[in-house]
């Protein structure tokens, strides 16, 4: 056999088995009569790079994909890519600019030319890099949310909803980002608490009779006040009602109107209105049919409605000059610390403009009700179930959405516009030019012709074509046999954080468009944070470099470290440790392959008994550690099930079993098959979490006809505990022994002679009609046990005395011993217990306790009391004898 290295080296490993992997076509799938299985990626950024978040978000994807593959199950899990089309827009645009190129200066087509370029150069990355993940995604299903595919599938539901009623064109105040110079919906804008100043601004009566303070923190909007507003109610203002005020930095007057939404307690109780800058003050405007004076441009820049001293001025620029001609004309009144809450830009950053703009929105309340529904009735599931009150506090609330937005990469809007005789314009919505000159033909006559017709030059929502996303990545709007095959999907993976952004709608365009939930499952990661629990960004440098990680410690070491604490819905405390314990779980395994690799087997060596018993007990032990795993699965408690696995692999079998069975020269053939046999069940059992070193062992342990990727693990339905209890008392005993050699300086290998009572339920164990048992046999190969008799208790006198369970066992140690120091640590083992003792009595002697608590708890406490006191009398007895 080829030496093994002293070391797991995952780099040579990983690319090996990838590539098998793929050359055998194990990550493609196509309907067939076994049950499906399918995943669809959240699709990543065509801008993304791969970060912690991908990482463990994928590494979730590929544990459930690979298990449903060992199932047996038809896997399909369907990767791509999102056009993202502000953050594609931003980086087209940096990449125009580094080449003395302006937006502005190119035809939406030219532009379009150098996006599509820059999305093939690279928009892959990410995909390329998944694969060094492990990944085991159907590259051949790669989809791309602006393909022909997925393109089509975004006007067909467009036009649908436009002719169902559901979707129209309004204007209203809108979210407007300046930078980015699109408008975007609520849950795009991110609120967050700031500092800022409210400045007290006085208004002067126009007769002369008096002023109005007002407060604001947007002083740079004064241009665009068209009213102050008081409450009807408010006995201070009730004269100022109907009159004139003289607006500050203008030569304008505006009229003191009373409104029931203005808050007597804030402030001064007196409200500026300016409804083109504030979705309220808007909607006091209509009331009252003020004016609109917009004073701010697109790009964040005030405009000649501002007055030639802010016209041109940034908005934040504007605010300072503002705040200085007030002081200079004596109108400031006081400016004050306030802190209050600011919607930012969830791409870009910057302060969110309201905005008074004609954009497209789709009713949502017509879509809400089925969404709805299916979380409330468990249809749709949601891991973990605290989610579900915030789904169902968001879908109770909803409100329409607005997708349309002001860019030239995305899809566009399919919607012309032409005008009629009298001038008016008219609108037809179609898949095609062709379909809307038709429309607008049958409408106004054939006189028209395409050159009258003017396209939308908006484009659609992002998420627009996402919602989609578990239908169209199967052609479900074009052809049957895989959306009727793979439709709904098994589970999605994805960020609590886009529960309303992606999640809620995708539910609502499953029931629309198929009557059907777009999957059965959904598993909400938690965010990755570093051990201070910010928040990973590259400003505060606290973000590790995913790939960087994986060519350091390799990819199972990661997927290990990151699953290792990653309860659903839980934050993921990232620190390098995880994934150094991921990699010494790499090397545990390595060794023990090396270990077993090294044993020479006889097979003219009989059946060792007490090695034929350790088989028994590992081979149950292992049936009950993959039952639990089974519920771990079925329940998303994918952290529980590996480091269930991990501590059984740890300990049972590599610390005990392959102890018990090491041989001093050859092995008999049975045990070492059976030890194959068990090591073989655990890399099918760890493949999915760590599937590269799982299929190298695999292959080294035995020769192979299959790969472990695909070879079907077996889920028991029941197994044997009969020897959990032997031997749970064998390793607390080895473990007993091991520690008085340590502690009475004895060497460890050394022969020792043990002692139990006569009629000690334990006797039994170790010895049956004279004879010793195959357990003895584990016992004096673990703990080096000379003998181990049976006598009264009172034979046993000298013998140092401790204990199993509540069981005494005595030790025959010839040694000098500091009597002083040992009744001092007994004494300090004695208070110890009397303390938990004392606590336990004082929770039993609770009747509120004892009634209501349930009665396994009760006397599980009562149990604990029991072996507390055996221990306790113990420690009296070696006390005496001291």
């Amino acid at each position: 056999m080829t030496e093994l290295s002293a070391h797991y080296d995952p780099s040579d490993i990983e690319s090996k088995w990838y590539a098998h992997w793929e050359s055998q076509g194990y990550f493609h799938s196509t309907p067939d009569d076994r049950e499906a299985y399918s995943i669809v990626i959240p699709p990543p950024n065509v801008t993304g790079v791969l970060h912690m978040g991908h990482m463990l978000n994928n590494t979730i994807q590929d544990i459930l994909i690979r298990k449903a593959r060992l199932d047996g199950k038809n896997a399909c899990w369907v990767p791509g890519t999102d056009h993202a089309s502000i953050a594609t827009e931003a980086k087209v645009v940096r990449m125009l600019r580094e080449k003395g190129i302006k937006k502005g200066d190119l035809t939406r087509d030219e532009y379009l030319a150098h996006a599509w370029e820059w999305k093939e150069k690279y928009g892959g990355i990410i995909l390329k890099q998944l694969r060094r993940l492990g990944a085991s995604c159907d590259w051949e299903r790669t989809a791309f949310t602006m393909d022909e595919e997925r393109s089509a599938a975004v006007l067909e539901v467009f036009v649908d909803l436009y002719k169902k009623g559901k979707l129209y064109r309004k204007q209203r105040m809108v979210n407007w980002d300046p930078k980015a110079q699109t408008v975007l919906s609520n849950e795009e804008v991110i609120y967050a608490e700031e500092n800022a100043k409210i400045y007290k601004v006085r208004y002067d009566l126009a007769d002369g009779s008096g002023s109005l303070v007002v407060a604001t923190t947007r002083p740079e909007t004064i241009p665009g006040d068209t009213a102050v507003a008081v409450h009807p109610e408010d006995e201070r203002y009730s004269a100022s009602v109907g009159k004139q005020l003289r607006v500050p930095l203008t030569d304008r007057t505006v009229p003191v109107i009373a409104d029931d939404y203005v808050d007597r307690e804030f402030g001064t109780g007196a409200l500026k209105i300016t409804p083109a800058h504030d979705p309220n003050d808007y909607e006091i405007g209509e009331r009252h049919q003020l004016e609109l004076r917009d004073t701010i441009n697109a790009d964040g820049t005030m405009n000649e409605l501002a007055g030639p001293e802010l016209a041109g001025l940034d908005r934040a620029d504007a605010r300072k000059a503002a705040v200085k001609l007030l002081e200079a004309t004596g109108n400031l009144v006081a400016a004050d610390d306030y802190r209050h809450s600011v919607g930012r830009s969830e791409r870009t950053q910057v302060p969110i403009e309201p905005r008074l703009s004609l954009q497209w929105y789709v009713d949502m309340e017509t879509l809400a009700a089925n969404a709805l529904r299916a979380v409330e009735s468990d249809e749709v599931t949601l891991h973990p179930q605290k989610y579900v009150g915030v789904y169902k506090h968001w879908m109770n609330n909803i409100r329409d959405w607005c997708i349309s937005r002001q860019l030239w990469w995305g899809h566009r809007i399919p919607a012309w516009y032409v005008s009629d005789a009298e001038g008016e314009e008219k609108v037809y919505v179609a898949t095609t030019a062709a379909e809307a000159l038709a429309q607008a033909q049958g409408d106004l006559g054939e006189h028209i012709t395409a050159d009258d017709l003017r396209q939308d030059e908006d484009v659609l929502d992002t998420w627009f074509s996402s919602w989609l996303w578990p239908m169209s990545v199967f052609d479900g709007f074009s052809t049957q046999e895989e959306i009727d095959y793979y439709y709904p999907t098994s589970v999605l993976v994805t960020g609590w954080d886009i529960i309303f952004l992606w999640v809620a709608r995708m539910v609502m365009a499953g029931y629309e468009w198929k009557e059907e939930r777009p999957f059965h499952d959904v598993y909400f990661t938690g965010m990755v944070r570093d051990k201070q629990r910010r928040k990973m960004s590259k400003s505060l440098g606290n973000s590790p470099d995913a790939l960087g990680l994986i060519d350091e410690y390799g990819a199972d070491a990661v997927r290990f470290g990151m699953m290792s604490c990653s309860p659903a819905g839980g934050d993921l405390l990232f620190d390098d440790k995880l994934i150094q314990n991921g990699r010494n779980f790499c090397n545990k395994m390595w060794n023990a392959l090396r270990l077993i690799k090294g044993w020479q087997v006889d097979d003219s060596l009989p059946t060792d008994a007490g090695s034929a018993l350790a088989s028994e007990w590992i081979s149950a032990s292992l049936d009950q550690q993959i039952m639990q795993l089974q519920e771990s699965y079925e329940s998303y408690r994918l952290s529980e099930g590996l480091i269930s696995l991990y501590s059984f692999v740890w300990g049972e079998y590599c610390s005990w079993y392959l102890e018990m069975i090491k041989p001093e020269g050859a092995i008999d053939r049975a045990t070492y098959e059976h030890c194959i046999q068990v090591y073989s069940r655990i890399c099918q059992a760890l493949h999915p979490f760590m599937p590269f070193i799982t299929e190298e062992i695999w292959h080294l342990l035995a020769e192979r006809e299959t790969d472990c990727i695909v070879t079907p693990m077996s889920v028991p339905s029941a197994s044997s505990d009969i020897l959990a209890t032997d031997f749970a008392v064998l390793k607390e005993l080895v473990s007993g022994v091991r520690e008085l050699r340590s502690k009475n300086g004895l060497k460890q290998r050394a022969p020792m002679t043990l002692a139990i009572a006569s009629d000690s339920p334990h006797a039994g164990l170790w010895s049956t009609d004279g004879e010793p048992t195959p357990l003895y046999a584990l016992l004096a190969r673990l703990a080096y046990v000379a003998e181990l008799q049976t006598a009264q208790v009172d034979e046993l006198d000298e013998w140092t005395v401790f204990t199993v369970g509540t069981e005494k066992y005595y030790a025959q140690i010839e040694r000098k011993i500091d009597i002083q120091e040992e009744r001092k640590r007994l004494q300090e083992q004695e208070q110890r217990l009397q303390g938990f003792a004392r606590g336990i009595e004082k929770k039993l002697s609770n009747e509120r306790f004892v009634s209501n608590a349930p009665e396994q708890v009760v006397a599980l406490e009562r149990k604990k009391l029991a072996d507390t006191l055996t221990k306790l009398e113990n420690i009296t007895t070696q006390l005496a004898k001291l």
